[in-house]
């Protein structure tokens, strides 16, 4: 019997599950290749994860999602939503379960936890780039990861196995063939510096111009829910009139700095806006985005299913979640035949190629 197996936390069981089938008709078998586990909670909020299966001798992938704040459990008399720390440390709980039986781990966690503290200004905490480092004494041999935040916290394990791969093909080809888009008529724009590399990489991949980019201004006086409070932006870039906009970014949480933009692009005579990210949290929840979507700030917002979406999100008509399912499977399938990820990491999709040609 084949070694691979998956550990599936409670967190991502939907994307696990659709990972799982694709495995099975990748590698030709009709067995589940799912290790069940139990993850407990206590009264008082402590807790067990519990392997059902022996991983013995087996090459093991964990899957998680630490954003997915739906999942509650009981502590004295009332119920708590578990927190990225939450998850965190039940991967933590299942690593020290396997207790280095499994021949090799690799841990799949899409959005790397505390991956926007990946870097140290003063008394700061430097959570990732620890977390990291725990990942590797517990046993870990490889992480994969997407889209995330800044690759370069990798440094923190310079000796070990860190793959970040974009789901950016996918998220293209799902636009490319749903919307009546031309190239000579797109043009892409960065909501700020940090997300200008990422931009460069969409337009490049889509054939069109980088239009521009906005500057954020900050209130650095004032401290907001943990950031200064963005008091305005300037935008740098070409003519937008009359051009349909894609905007970049690695993730959306609240979503205001991303509307924001939208706002100002409208203003500057922008046809239609497309908005693109790998994970959507919606953090100051839909709202301001269906009043957005109303008022014909934007148009659509192409998200992945790599971290949790709510059901309400999902009734959204201007959300669309493209699928990362048998991308994430063919990802696992080639790390255990010892394949390169070379090639899954440059490849593009033959849609996507007769675009960005005019084809």
């Amino acid at each position: 019997m084949d070694k691979l197996r998956l550990i599936v936390m409670e967190n991502i069981k939907e994307l696990g599950e659709k990972v799982n089938e694709h495995l099975k008709e990748i590698m030709g078998v009709t067995n589940d290749l799912i290790i069940p586990i139990e993850e407990m909670k206590f009264n008082n909020g402590e807790g067990k994860v519990v392997l059902k299966e022996s991983v013995r001798k087996k090459d093991v992938y964990i899957l998680t999602d630490v954003l997915n704040h739906s999942i509650t459990y009981k502590m004295y008399d009332y119920y708590n939503h578990k927190s990225p720390d939450d998850h965190y440390v039940d991967v933590i709980r299942t690593l020290c379960s396997i207790r280095n039986q499994a021949d090799s781990v690799s841990l799949i966690m899409p959005f790397l936890y505390e991956s926007r503290q990946h870097k140290r200004d003063g008394r700061e905490s430097l959570d990732c780039a620890v977390a990291l480092q725990e990942f590797m004494h517990q046993g870990v041999k490889n992480i994969v990861t997407f889209d995330v935040h800044d690759s370069n916290v990798q440094n923190a394990i310079p000796s070990s196995s860190f793959d970040n791969f974009y789901p950016t093909n996918i998220i293209l080809e799902k636009f490319i063939t749903t919307e009546d888009v031309q190239k000579e008529n797109l043009l892409a724009v960065s909501p700020d510096n940090g997300a200008l590399k990422r931009t460069r990489f969409y337009a490049n991949m889509l054939g069109c111009e980088l239009g521009g980019h906005f500057e954020k201004h900050r209130d650095v006086y004032r401290v907001v829910d943990g950031r200064n409070p963005i008091l305005g932006h300037e935008y740098i870039g070409k003519d937008v009139k009359g051009k349909d906009i894609i905007v970049v970014d690695d993730m959306i949480a609240s979503g205001e700095s991303m509307l924001d933009v939208a706002e100002e692009i409208k203003k500057r005579g922008a046809k239609r806006i497309f908005m693109f990210s790998a994970y959507a949290m919606f953090t100051k929840g839909l709202e301001i985005f269906d009043k957005a979507y109303k008022d014909k700030l934007f148009d659509k917002i192409f998200v992945t299913n790599l971290s949790y979406i709510s059901e309400e999100a999902k009734k959204r008509d201007w959300l669309v979640i493209v699928d990362c399912s048998e991308y994430l499977a063919k990802i696992i399938f080639n790390y255990h035949i010892g394949g390169s990820v070379s090639p899954i990491l440059t490849s593009t999709s033959k849609v996507l190629e007769d675009f960005a040609k005019g084809d």
